[in-house]
């Protein structure tokens, strides 16, 4: 094995640690967002979620996703659990079987195991948004599916060779392809599942439900900001030194100018600069200018930084009028943020500026050919992921059921469903029953089936 295959696969595998770690900065944002009642809840679903993504996608995943087949869906190499073949070091010896990932030149389990992290973040998006009244057995089992079939179908066609990628649509390191797939699989189980019991009120009022610690969320965010300096270089796949040093200044533009627009439109909006808005700007800037990186110059992420910052303060607010529940934000940060990083390549992208040839964009006179190509691709995905996912939650709902009881969810689910707390040692503050039923409509969170029993249980 050659010294750059070596760097390559070094540089490949440390990046992918990072992106790994980002698992913990899910957990701790989403517990800190979440009120104390639900603590051991979220970080159990964000430390079981990675176990049952990599199963995922070693028993099926990898090969839909890349493996040689059609535009829609790889046909070889299918089961990697089967065991694969790993003696040759470089890709090109799987030409025939992973095509679409034999242009870098590292060994098969290396790759695979930077696209496994990848497909992980997917699933965690997904937690945050359905957070404090889904349970935990539905949660793993829709995990396990998104990670099986639906996030690696949609991979298939922008990075494994499929119609997508030859239609000229680009995302270099998953606006789409991650954050677009786990934000519209989200808004498709925030919408089933219902707002939490408390949310709004019976003439339609938005009742805030604070999050339990800042201080958590605020670590989380770092962590996060720290995972997202292997996410978007790494994904060079290669120890490139301009694209990584350009990716890094990008990404990291487009993240600060996230925090300063989202805190000060905050500021402007409700009255105050909003800790919960900044930690989501920066989010919402890392994940526009996901799909972009490479494409984009330096002055170009400040700017698609910015109007992400703007974008995510007035997202939230938006999806609360309209009484879609999102306890952490991932929907405005996730789902509307990577489908603006989509199009931003369609606006801002300058061809070759890092070494990838994807033609000008509409801003820079390329005109409207790519910036077509980015919404259509943005169009296909949304449609598929939301038409699947509501039927797999449907699914679910049907069988085992997807909400916890009204009980439940009151008492918290880190009793309900786990059976000890986060911080069992100091008084937790409830929520008397008869104080909500006179503030919201309760008939409306019950299960009907379940009504008699609930009325029994309280």
């Amino acid at each position: 094995m050659d010294t750059k295959v070596t760097l390559d696969t070094l540089w490949v595998l440390i990046t992918a640690f990072l992106v790994f770690f980002m698992n913990l900065g899910f957990a701790t944002v989403e517990s800190g967002f979440a009120r104390s009642k639900n603590c051991v809840n979220i970080l159990s679903k964000n430390f079981i979620v990675f176990a049952v993504s990599s199963l995922g996608f070693l028993l099926l995943g990898w090969g839909l996703m890349f493996g040689d087949g059609n535009g829609f869906i790889g046909l070889k190499g299918l089961f990697m659990a089967g065991g694969a073949d790993n003696s040759p070091a470089v890709g090109d010896a799987y030409q025939g079987v992973y095509s679409a990932i034999a242009w870098t030149g590292i060994p098969l389990f290396a790759k695979f195991f930077f696209q496994l992290v990848f497909c992980g973040t997917a699933a965690t998006i997904v937690s945050g948004a359905v957070a404090e009244r889904v349970k935990f057995l539905s949660f793993i089992v829709f995990s396990f599916i998104l990670t099986l079939l639906i996030y690696p179908i949609v991979g298939h066609w922008v990075w494994g060779g499929g119609f997508l990628s030859s239609l000229g649509m680009f995302d270099f390191a998953g606006g789409t392809v991650v954050h677009s797939v786990g934000g519209w699989a989200a808004l498709s189980g925030v919408l089933i599942l219902g707002p939490r019991v408390g949310k709004y009120t019976r003439d339609g009022k938005i009742h805030p439900i604070p999050g339990h610690n800042m201080s958590l969320a605020t670590i989380g965010a770092f962590v996060l900001w720290l995972g997202w300096f292997g996410f978007n270089p790494g994904s060079t796949m290669a120890a490139d030194p301009v694209a990584i040093s350009h990716i890094v200044l990008t990404t990291n533009t487009a993240g600060i100018m996230g925090i300063l627009l989202s805190t000060v439109t905050a500021w402007l909006v409700v009255g105050k600069p909003d800790l919960g808005m900044s930690i989501n700007g920066l989010l919402a800037g890392l994940v526009a200018i996901t799909p972009c990186c490479a494409f984009v110059s330096v002055p170009s992420s400040i700017v698609i930084g910015a109007v992400s910052g703007v974008i995510v303060v007035l997202s939230v607010i938006m999806f609360d009028r309209i009484k879609v529940d999102d306890p952490v934000g991932a929907l405005s940060v996730h789902l509307v943020n990577g489908v603006f990083g989509t199009l931003a390549v369609g606006l801002f992208a300058q061809d070759g500026i890092a070494g990838v040839a994807t033609g000008n964009g509409l801003l820079f006179g390329g005109g409207f050919g790519l910036l077509g190509k980015q919404a259509l691709g943005a169009l296909c995905v949304g449609v598929f992921v939301f038409a699947s996912s509501t039927l797999f939650w449907y699914i679910i709902k049907k069988t085992i059921g997807l909400r916890v009881s009204l009980g439940e969810e009151i008492e918290g689910l880190d009793i309900g469903e786990h059976g000890n707390q986060a911080y069992p040692d100091f008084l937790m503050h409830r929520i008397s029953y008869t104080l909500i039923s006179k503030d919201i409509n309760v008939e409306a969170h019950k299960p009907k089936s379940d009504a008699k029993r609930e009325e029994s249980a309280v």
